[in-house]
């Protein structure tokens, strides 16, 4: 089967589509031809030698799948929306640029109601990383204000519809103008960090508060000034390192403000707690895609033959939403 393997660390270039072995069916696995995966954040950082396979899993890249049930292992339960012929997605440990991939059964949902099949490729990363770390980690709650830094990306873009359909306020930061429009139309209040400081709009925004959660993508950089945004009591949650691995931390506007600096990633989670995160956004998130509270925003999409050009455009930074492989 055609796919993308992890041979080499570097730029674009170095990716290319050859012909691999078929994956093999596990006992809790569920075969699924691939209709389109979902490139992300940590595809990149794995390009780049920073974000390794995890032991035992396979060297393809790609972390989110849509597609078609093939088969079942011996050990999957009967259940609704799983059997073969069913419309699915899927989070994977990597394997997803391909024909086709073995997803434990546990990782696997429904195709939503009313959702393109292509577009749904762009849906388990990100729903899983927004539900488990605002509202599982962060314990974000209606009535509370969310600072999303990376509004427009395909994290910010999820992360604002979801916390406004549960009722939350949403500040979003972004880098341009047509970034600050799109983030407005989901429901949030843009700040462009480019021409405005985040801290001061922030605080202007909240009356003083500050927001309750702050989910950041950006890391050290922001390590500071999110310490600052954050409420007193607020929780700050870290899920990426785009803008450094090493800060400093005033530890004294910590305790004041009794608030929580929590890290995390998913790719690395054990399949027990991805399972009870995956089940989590089947319960809550799904019926919020089924309803049209949340839809995909899908920036581009490139045949899996044009992965070099698909992260090329990723890495530009223009885009706003997912960018989507279709095989």
């Amino acid at each position: 089967m055609r796919a993308v393997r992890d041979l080499e660390s570097g730029g674009p270039e170095v990716l290319t589509v050859s012909d691999v072995p078929e994956p093999q069916l596990t006992a809790d696995g569920v075969l699924i031809a691939v209709t389109a995966a979902g490139l992300n954040r940590a595809d990149v950082l794995q390009r780049q030698g920073h974000y390794p396979v995890p032991p035992e899993a396979t060297d393809v890249f790609g972390l989110e799948v849509s597609g078609t049930v093939l088969a079942l292992g011996e050990q999957v339960p009967d259940r609704p929306g799983l059997a073969v012929g069913d419309p699915v997605v899927a989070l994977v440990d990597s394997g997803g640029y391909a024909e086709r991939v073995v997803a434990p059964w546990q990782q696997v949902l429904p195709l939503p109601d009313g959702v393109d099949p292509v577009e749904a490729a762009g849906l388990p990363e990100v729903a899983a990383t927004v539900f488990s770390n605002v509202f599982m980690a962060a314990s974000a709650r209606e009535g509370e204000t969310l600072l999303v830094h990376g509004g427009a990306g395909g994290i910010g873009t999820h992360a604002i519809q979801v916390a406004r359909a549960l009722g939350l306020t949403v500040i979003a930061t972004v880098g341009s103008e047509e970034k600050a429009a799109t983030v407005r139309e989901l429901g949030a209040t843009a700040v462009n960090y480019r021409n405005e400081d985040f801290v001061e709009r922030v605080h202007e925004l909240t009356d003083g508060r500050g927001a309750d959660v702050v989910l950041d993508v950006v890391g050290a950089k922001y390590l500071d000034p999110n310490l600052r945004v954050v409420a007193t009591n607020g929780r700050i949650v870290i899920i990426g390192m785009q803008g450094g691995a090493k800060g400093e931390l005033n530890v004294g506007r910590l305790l004041q403000k009794r608030a929580a600096v929590i890290g995390t990633t998913l790719r690395a989670r054990s399949a027990e707690e991805k399972a009870t995160i995956m089940a989590a956004v089947g319960e809550y998130v799904w019926p919020l895609l089924t309803s049209g509270q949340v839809r995909p925003l899908v920036s581009r999409t490139f045949p899996l033959e044009q992965v070099r050009e698909a992260h090329e455009y990723f890495d530009g930074g223009s885009h706003v939403g997912k960018v989507l492989l279709t095989v």
